[in-house]
């Protein structure tokens, strides 16, 4: 295996002499080694690298958007807008983020779409996950809900303990999961919102797992309750796994699920569609075989990560190529 050098630029802030210098070493780094291509990822990679790329003399800067810009307050907004104009391309990861950015004030004409990937086949074996139960304390044989995503307020999680507490009395063999960490806070406004609601040992919240596609194995159904959304992995990961997905119809969200076809999609906030949604599921088992067939093959069509590493190499060539041209022409 290519042994790839990590060089890590460690921050507790984007501006101010610690950044700055930061920012030099970066530069001496990229002439050093002849970096021919930087892409970043985000608002704070953004900010970092992508003018002092330039003035490192960096041949191709790429930047990547995944989100709906809802938590950049105006002030980071301009400032994202302004470093993208060091760019020579922003890459989209769904057709809604392209959108918004053109709303935003973007020049349409530099803006690509690469829909995000995920590698299919680690999805693929549905008999991975049967020590999962065990180790978290889940009941076998129990249908399992699942949230899998950041605890974040954007991810909408109260309302996903709303709609199933609708449910509970209907369906009381049914465990609920909250797959993944964040803010430790809304964490604990959670866990005692789930006992108002008289969810007391239906809701495990599992922390940060690297055994994610174990766990789906053994889900039922697959939730994002999001109030707002890039192109959310974990719905990919769902599908991958032949696991059907209720979510909300937020960014591009609607670019991997198709309501009634490969998942249902539903109002944001509203918990009783939510509900209503999950419980159509748990109650008929050829839907929910005939939507995780669907989703997997959409999975493995339009969302794979060989797709994306793919695209994303075509990119790099196009952007090499246009960069030598006008070079050789003096621009």
């Amino acid at each position: 295996t290519r042994q790839i050098p990590l060089v890590e630029y460690t921050l507790n802030r984007l501006y101010g002499p610690r950044a700055l210098k930061q920012q030099l070493r970066f530069a001496r780094y990229a002439r050093r080694a002849a970096i021919e291509i930087v892409h970043t990822y985000g608002f704070h990679a953004n900010v970092f690298a992508t003018a002092v790329a330039r003035l490192a003399g960096v041949r191709v800067i790429v930047t990547s958007v995944q989100d709906m810009g809802i938590h950049l307050t105006p002030a980071k907004g301009r400032v994202q807008r302004l470093m993208c104009r060091w760019t020579d391309r922003i890459v989209a990861n769904a057709d809604a983020v392209r959108q918004r950015l053109i709303a935003d004030g973007y020049d349409p004409a530099r803006i690509t779409v690469i829909r995000s990937g995920v590698d299919v086949a680690r999805f693929t074996n549905k008999t991975a996950g049967r020590g999962i139960r065990q180790a978290l304390g889940l009941p076998p044989g129990s249908p399992l809900v699942a949230v899998l995503s950041r605890v974040d307020r954007i991810k909408g999680i109260e309302y996903f303990l709303e709609a199933m507490a609708t449910m509970a009395d209907r369906f009381k063999d049914v465990h609920f999961l909250i797959v993944g960490d964040g803010d430790v806070a809304y964490q604990k406004e959670l866990e005692s919102y789930g006992t108002r609601l008289g969810l007391d040992g239906r809701v495990v919240f599992t922390g940060a797992r690297t055994d994610v596609p174990e766990i789906l194995s053994e889900v039922t159904v697959s939730v994002l309750p999001s109030l707002s959304e890039g192109l959310s992995t974990a719905i990919l990961e769902s599908m991958a796994a032949g696991v059907p997905v209720v979510a909300t119809r937020v960014g591009g969200n609607a670019e991997a699920v198709e309501d009634g076809v490969t998942g249902l999609l539903v109002a944001p906030r509203d918990a009783a569609a939510l509900g209503r949604a999950v419980c159509l599921l748990l109650e008929n088992a050829d839907l929910r075989h005939r939507l995780g067939r669907a989703g997997r093959q959409r999975a493995a069509d339009r969302f794979s990560l060989e797709r994306m590493v793919r695209e994303t190499e075509r990119l790099y060539e196009d952007l090499m190529v246009s960069s030598k041209s006008e070079a050789r022409h003096g621009r």
